[in-house]
C-alpha cells in the first residue's frame, strides 16, 4: 500500500467525522471534487474507507489498512529510524501495530537474514510477499478485524522464543498510569510476547499520546526507548526525560 499526504488526511477527516461528502473533503483539502473521488476510489480499493456515491464512511478502527493509512507519512519516517536498531543477522518479535506493520516492510526490503516473530497474519504474509526473510507466526485464535492471533495459545507459542527485541505499538497513555491497550484480547497477546524480550521498544505516532486506551499495557518505565514524531507535546519529552525512558524524534 502506498499513497499519499492528501489521501492520508482524507482518511483522517473521515476517522473523525464518520462520513464525509465529497464536497467537503474538496474543501477540506483545497482539491476538486474529481480528485477527490479519484482518491476514494483508490481509498476503497486498498479497503481503507468505504465508498458511496457522494461520500465516504469510515470503516472498522480495528481494521490494520484503516490505521495504516493515519499519519502514514509519519509512520513510515518512524519505522525507518527503528529499523536501524536491527543487526542483519537479528531475530525480533513484532507486534500488530500500524507502525509495526510498515517496519516489517522496511527489514525485508534492506535486511534478508533477519527473522521476524509475531502474531500478525497482515504482517507474516505482507512481509512474506515483499521479501524472503523467515518469519514466525505464532499461534492463537484468529482476531479477523485486526488480522492478530490472540488467546491462551500466543502465550504458549512466544515462551519457546527470548530475543533481544520486541517492537510494538499502543493505543493510548496516560502519565500515571502508563502505555494503554483497547482490546482486552489484544492487549494480553502483547504482555505475553513482551515477556520473551530483553526490550521493549514502543512505535507509535504523537497523537496517540493525547488518546487513552481500556486497559494498562505497560508502565510508563518499561519501555527501553520510544520512538514517536516530534510533534510531541514538550510536556511529553519532559516526563520521559525525568523518568529515563530515551525518546528517539523524527521530523
Amino acid at each position: 500500500m502506498k499513497i499519499n499526504k492528501r489521501q492520508s488526511e482524507i482518511v483522517e477527516l473521515v476517522d473523525e467525522k464518520r462520513q464525509m461528502s465529497v464536497k467537503d473533503l474538496a474543501e477540506k483539502t483545497g482539491v476538486s471534487e474529481v480528485t477527490i473521488r479519484k482518491d476514494l476510489d483508490l481509498l476503497s480499493d486498498y479497503g481503507i474507507l468505504i465508498r458511496h456515491h457522494g461520500y465516504a464512511l469510515k470503516k472498522n478502527t480495528a481494521d490494520i489498512t484503516n490505521r495504516l493509512s493515519i499519519n502514514y507519512e509519519t509512520k513510515c519516517k518512524i519505522a525507518k529510524k527503528a529499523n536501524q536498531l536491527i543487526g542483519f543477522n537479528e531475530t525480533i518479535l513484532i507486534g500488530s501495530g500500524s507502525t509495526c506493520a510498515l517496519l516489517a516492510e522496511e527489514i525485508v526490503k534492506t535486511k534478508p537474514n533477519v527473522t521476524i516473530i509475531t502474531h500478525s497474519i497482515y504482517i507474516a504474509e505482507h512481509a512474506s510477499k515483499l521479501g524472503n526473510n523467515k518469519i514466525i507466526l505464532l499461534g492463537g485464535e484468529y482476531q479477523p478485524d485486526a488480522q492478530v492471533m490472540v488467546g491462551p495459545l500466543v502465550r504458549s507459542s512466544v515462551r519457546q522464543y527470548y530475543v533481544d527485541k520486541i517492537f510494538l505499538g499502543t493505543d493510548g497513555f496516560a502519565k500515571n498510569i502508563g502505555f494503554m491497550g483497547s482490546d482486552v484480547l489484544r492487549t494480553e497477546a502483547v504482555k505475553n510476547m513482551a515477556e520473551s524480550a530483553r526490550s521493549i521498544i514502543i512505535l507509535t505516532d504523537s497523537s496517540k499520546f493525547s488518546k487513552r486506551g481500556l486497559l494498562v499495557q505497560f508502565s510508563q518505565k518499561d519501555p527501553a526507548r520510544i520512538i514517536t514524531d516530534s510533534k510531541l507535546p514538550e510536556e511529553y519529552q519532559e516526563f520521559f526525560k525525568e523518568i529515563g525512558v530515551p525518546l528517539t524524534l523524527v521530523d
